[in-house]
């Protein structure tokens, strides 16, 4: 292999080691959710394991960057089964369309203003910690 074919393949390998590691990190916490507490969901365990690690700084954030980008940027993939869902059962969609639909709906709305409030809550934060830390300074 040349030196540029592996410099290409670098970044590559990197990505698949970091899905993979993301991969592991989901299914040992899947494994702790339904042995020691089955009503979180090992996503959710997983997820809360890794922020802490990451808060913390027992994880670097290297460690999981780019793996994690290229997830979200192939986010879409993992909603083929739910379209092929739809398509295979039109009588569902006919019988409680409406319903699914409201839900989508709110549940969407409820994000975004949960997350705007948040985001405006800590923005808010982090211009009065400047404020603070100017006066002092002063």
């Amino acid at each position: 292999m040349t030196r540029n074919a592996s410099q290409q393949a670098k970044p590559a390998l990197r990505i698949a080691g970091q899905v993979a590691l993301l991969s592991a990190v989901w299914w040992m916490a899947t494994q702790m959710s339904q042995h020691f507490m089955p009503a979180v969901p090992g996503g959710v365990l997983g997820m809360a394991v890794v922020l802490i690690g990451l808060i913390k700084g027992w994880l670097p954030l290297d460690l999981f960057k780019s793996g994690a980008r290229w997830l979200l940027a192939e986010m879409l993939l993992f909603f083929i089964p739910v379209v092929v869902a739809v398509v295979q059962y039109p009588e569902l969609i006919v019988s409680a369309g409406a319903k699914i639909l409201l839900v989508i709906v709110l549940s969407t709305g409820l994000v975004m203003t949960a997350t705007s409030l948040t985001v405006d809550r800590f923005y808010r934060l982090e211009l009065a910690l400047k404020r603070r830390y100017r006066t002092r300074e002063a």
